[in-house]
């Protein structure tokens, strides 16, 4: 096929039913492929993803590097929240962009952004720069992720995607395993300029790979750019971002900033869900279809993915600081802290991911994990300050194995729950509410923690114990050792109390997610089309 171009005029939402996946066409799905032309083309789609996840694990271990040669430290949360703000912003636009104009094109586009912002970053001279060039790298990062989903969608059918999940687990793995490592390494051999630089020739190669190798038709769309509630999500979602980032650490809840950025997001996204109503009563396309909505599945996974998101990050940022305040781990290699939930958590991946090829089913797997979710953090409510590194490492365990039953299938359930033309608004509204999600379970357990810590501070040393560690959640395994053996005593109990209570409000949280899973409904999986009997497969040419 030399040419194939598929024009998008007008498309109504009328056939296809959300909650069978629909049945209507979407070209990207229409070409039989091989198993080794998917792999190839996976090649260059795991790349990509690699260098989204990479990213920020690296940046975070050069930040003092960064500060002491920019200055300007009382902007430094800036350099992550800007990245996090286009992120987390640009993931639904990206995703409904490559459904209408074509998502190999989109993809690439992502790409191009991603690493343009990571150029600049690189040759920033002063930490305004920075700020601005990392929120241009996070425009880019939020299309890579969700490109990398929605194209897995289109090119391979649920019921076949469980072969594939196990890379992606590992690939996430790898970047929180070694993020911490290859930065520290960078940093300390080249310069923290290179933490940029250094996705360059990733993404060139992904970019190569993606090129040569996905081959999906062209689409000519005559809809209409929604701007008018692109606009509205964009500022309620920053609204509800600020929120996460700021409440309980610059500002205190009660402050005014975060009830009027609480009073800003819900006004502009009730505003958007009007806009996106009489958009879609004219028969144009909106950013969001609401009618995806409808499905019972969709909106089950959706919640699900919000709970896993809260949890999991949770986890991630509350466990190393409990092992190297408590356990004397060192922070250098703090990527390996959680190597034993990684490692569960790819195991049980595989596991599933090729059960639900064999079997085609998958409703027992959220179920289940959710269960072995809750368990996993009920356990780790118990870690104090005598718990030792293989206990712990064993309940880190149990938890990965629960996010194991999880990551893909939440994915998976989510694109077989729209029709086929809306996959990449399934992907970025799944990926969407995992992240929001973790913003909410990293501040809410925040401040839960900086509470506990400051209560027990007092209840130990007095009442003026909990001002007796100025900066608790910093303090370094080498801080603590130079500290009176009373102070240090009572903060190491401190910080056990506070993770204590992150973990055991986690499981409460988890078993909101049993009831989303136990409502889902086993909706048999879309498969590839049986090809007829003359034909073989083909490989289109057509997208450049």
């Amino acid at each position: 096929m030399a040419q194939d171009q598929v024009s998008r005029q007008g498309q109504g939402h009328g056939e296809g039913s959300p909650a069978d996946g629909g049945t209507d066409a979407d070209p990207d799905a229409q070409l039989i492929r091989t198993p080794r032309e998917i792999r190839i083309v996976l090649s260059g789609l795991l790349i990509a993803m690699l260098l989204a996840m990479l990213d920020n694990m690296i940046v975070g271990t050069a930040m003092p590097t960064i500060v002491g040669d920019l200055g300007g430290v009382n902007h430094l949360s800036w350099v992550v929240t800007s990245y996090i703000l286009a992120t987390t912003a640009s993931t639904p636009i990206w995703g409904k962009l490559g459904d209408l104009y074509g998502r190999k094109g989109i993809f690439m586009a992502s790409i191009v952004i991603f690493l343009a912002g990571s150029a600049l970053s690189g040759l920033s001279q002063n930490m305004n720069e920075l700020i601005a060039f990392r929120a241009v790298q996070g425009l880019g990062a939020g299309g890579l992720i969700v490109g990398v989903m929605s194209i897995m969608g289109a090119l391979v059918p649920p019921r076949d995607r469980g072969k594939y999940q196990g890379m992606f687990a590992a690939v996430m793995a790898v970047a929180m395993i070694g993020g911490p490592l290859v930065g520290g390494a960078i940093t300390d051999h080249l310069s923290w300029h290179w933490i940029f630089y250094i996705n360059l020739p990733l993404g060139a190669l992904a970019l190569v790979v993606i090129a040569l190798t996905l081959h999906l038709p062209q689409y000519r769309s005559s809809a209409r750019i929604d701007y008018a509630g692109a606009g509205l999500l964009t500022v309620g979602i920053v609204a509800l971002v600020l929120v996460t980032t700021w409440g309980g650490q610059t500002y205190s809840w009660g402050s005014w900033q975060i009830a009027g950025l609480l009073v800003l997001a819900a006004v502009t996204l009730a505003g958007f869900l009007r806009v996106e109503q009489r958009v879609q009563q004219r028969g144009e396309e909106p950013v969001l279809p609401l009618h995806v909505f409808r499905s019972r599945n969709f909106s089950l996974i959706c919640g699900l993915g919000f709970v896993v998101g809260f949890v999991m990050f949770g986890a991630i940022t509350f466990l190393p600081l409990y092992q190297q305040s408590v356990q004397g781990a060192s922070a250098t290699n703090s990527g390996l802290l959680l190597m034993p939930m990684m490692l569960g958590m790819l195991v049980v991946s595989l596991v599933v991911g090729q059960a639900v090829t064999r079997t085609g089913r998958y409703k027992i797997y959220p179920v289940v994990g959710t269960l072995v979710m809750t368990g996993g953090m009920l356990l780790l409510s118990r870690l104090d300050v005598g718990t030792s590194r293989v206990v712990s490492a064993l309940f880190m365990v149990v938890l990965g194995a629960g996010m194991g039953f999880l990551m893909q299938i939440t994915m998976l359930v989510a694109q077989n729950s729209v029709a086929l033309r809306d996959i990449g608004v399934a992907s970025s509204s799944s990926t969407f509410f995992r992240t929001i999600g973790g913003s909410f379970g990293v501040s809410l357990f925040g401040a839960l923690f900086s509470s506990r810590v400051t209560h027990t501070m007092s209840a130990r040393l007095g009442t003026g114990g909990g001002k007796a560690v100025a900066g608790h959640a910093q303090l370094t395994p080498a801080m603590l050792g130079h500290l009176p053996a009373p102070v240090r005593d009572a903060y190491n109990h401190a910080v056990a109390s506070g993770v204590q209570s992150i973990f055991l409000w986690g499981a409460l949280i988890s078993a909101v997610g049993i009831a989303l899973a136990v409502f889902l409904v086993e909706v048999p999986l879309r498969s590839a089309p049986e090809p007829a009997a003359d034909t073989v497969p083909v490989v289109a040419t057509a997208e450049a």
